[in-house]
Order: C-alpha cells, then structure tokens, then sequence
C-alpha cells in the first residue's frame, strides 16, 4: 500500500464522480459528471442511468490523467448512504476496477468521507462537524471510536429544502446557489428595508433541525407578494442561523474549539460568514475546505478509502452491497 494510489468513487445522488489520492493521501481533482432533471427533483433511476452512461467517459479521463492500473493499490466507493440505484452504479464501477486491477476493494461511508477530507483540507484535529448538504443536516463529533450525531433535520436535509423551495418559484436545479444570489442582490438594493416583515419560524428543536416549517412558511411569503429576493434573503438567515446555532451547542457541550463545514451548501458565503463569526466570538476556529472538497467528489472518497484500508483492511466482495440507509454513527473509526 506504501506509495500506491487510490481511487475513489462518488455515486450517492445527482453526482458521478471518480478522484484519487497519492501515496502521501493527498487528493488529486476529480472527474465528475452531474445530474440535472429536466424538472422537478431528483428521480434515483433516472439519476442512475445517467451514471451508467457516464462512466466509462470518466473512467478514461482517469485513466488519460495518467494513473494507471498497475500504480493503483486499491478502489473505494460510497457504500451508504444515498439512493440505491445510484449507489448500485457506483459499487459496479468500483467492483470492475478492483477485479480488472486486482486491487482489494474499500466501501466507504459518504458522511464520514465529508467530515476526513474536511480534516485533511482544513488541519483539523478534533473538529464538531457541521454537515450540510442535500440530503443530510447533521452536527457530528468524534467520540469513543465514533462519530457521533449530535443533532440532526427530523425531516429533510437543509440543500433538499433550499431546491425545492428554488423549484416552486422556477428557479433552475440546483437551487441554493441561485437562492443565495438573489438573496444578496435583494439585501445590496434593500438595506433599509424593514427586515421584520420577513421572519420566518424558529427551525431549532432542541438539539435536532427542521426545515418543512421554514419552507412552508417561505412559500406562504411569494404568495402573498412579498419579493422573491427578500424571501430568499430570510430563508438563508433563518435556516443557517439555525445550524450554527445547534453546532454552538455541541461545541459548549464538548468543550471543542474547532467548527469544520462540509456538504455541499457549505459553499455558500453566507453560512461561512454565520460560522466564522459565531467561532471567533467563542475563541474557537472554523475550517471551510475548498468548494471542489464541499461537493459530493471521487477524492473524498479516496482519502477516507486510504484510511480505512490502512487501518481496518478492505472490503470483501461480499460484504460489498450498498447500504442505502447507512448511519454517520455506524462506521467504527480506526486511525488517528
């Protein structure tokens, strides 16, 4: 294993997409294909025979970058969670490369390889993690060999709710980036608008999210001729403030001083303001890796694949079924 890469292989939802990282671990960019639906959300199959149809394309832009099967120690791939067509695609590929390279094979989970590229990027030791994607909105920490969720959406992740809000309003897929563009331009034309007129619900419920109240209520704003800009403005503050709020619990509870972000909507500016604000006010830090690490990618794949091997060894083949319903907290952490 001494010096061979690793490939890694990210399949769980709208996004196909293979990376590796070297000897040393460190990754190298990766090759992705997306998902766009024509309309509405994300369909698992549709979703999944666009992955069909993409990878071997990105397989020899892989193989094109200069790796090569005989340079290459083992494959890794999103066992769990995610959709299940979606993840067959990428165990598939994963099973194919291993056998073809004779290579052992690592099944990975995907929440977990979000929170070890964040370490990796950011330097971080000890971090509460605050996970914010499409489906998943969790605040995880590490402890006694695990990575425990200490709060989490008890209905859908933070990015599933921005898209549909985005959707409703004829927005394009993905909606988040196009929300916090709109949210912006509106507050830069409006700062001295009455910012009451747009309060939303209070999501947090103890240590736990939701969201479906903030949508429903969003929504309820645009019917009643509110600006679409203001809606978005108020539907950013709420729901981020939120998740920062809840991750400030667990790191008074735990007694950390490291914030790490990860999933896709930590690319948005505003909630990293929201974070590094609330970590300097506590005397703590906050690590937002790189947008291409935030992402759903082949490289973060990679890096917690090269742990794990490392240290807990690979992946039977027939251990290898997708796990559609993994848990964050199921995955027994073996290195440092």
């Amino acid at each position: 294993m001494a010096g061979g890469i690793v490939v890694g292989i990210e399949s769980t939802a709208h996004t196909l997409s293979i990376g590796s990282v070297d000897g040393e671990g460190e990754p190298t960019p990766s090759f992705s294909a997306f998902f766009r639906p024509e309309e509405g959300g994300i369909h698992p199959r549709e979703a999944a025979d666009h992955h069909a149809e993409n990878a071997s394309t990105l397989v020899r832009q892989l193989l094109d970058s200069g790796i090569e099967g005989k340079s290459v120690s083992a494959v890794a791939f999103s066992q769990g969670p995610g959709l299940g067509p979606c993840l067959r695609v990428g165990a598939s590929v994963a099973r194919a490369l291993a056998s073809k390279w004779d290579v052992p094979l690592v099944g990975v989970n995907h929440c977990v390889a979000h929170i070890e590229i964040g370490r990796q990027q950011c330097k971080m030791d000890d971090p509460v993690l605050l996970y914010v994607s499409g489906g998943n909105t969790q605040v995880i920490t590490r402890m006694a060999g695990r990575y425990r969720v200490l709060g989490e959406t008890l209905d859908i992740g933070i990015g599933n709710m921005l898209d549909k809000f985005a959707r409703e309003q004829g927005l394009p897929f993905p909606g988040g980036p196009k929300i916090e563009i709109l949210a912006k331009q509106w507050l830069d034309e409006n700062s001295d608008a009455n910012l009451d007129d747009y309060i939303l619900p209070y999501a947090v419920h103890g240590m736990d999210l939701a969201f479906s109240g903030l949508y429903a209520a969003a929504s309820r704003l645009v019917e009643r001729g509110a600006p679409l800009g203001a809606v978005c403005w108020s539907l950013q503050e709420h729901a981020f403030a939120a998740c920062v709020e809840v991750a400030e619990r667990a790191m008074a509870h735990t007694g950390k001083r490291e914030l790490l972000l990860g999933g896709g909507v930590a690319c948005n500016q505003r909630i990293k303001e929201m974070a590094n604000l609330m970590s300097n006010e506590r005397g703590a830090i906050a690590g937002i890796p790189p947008a291409r690490y935030c992402v759903d990618n082949g490289s973060m794949i990679a890096t917690l694949g090269r742990l794990q091997y490392l240290n807990s060894g690979p992946t039977s083949f027939d251990e290898s079924a997708v796990k559609q319903g993994l848990r964050t907290d199921e995955t027994q952490i073996s290195w440092p």
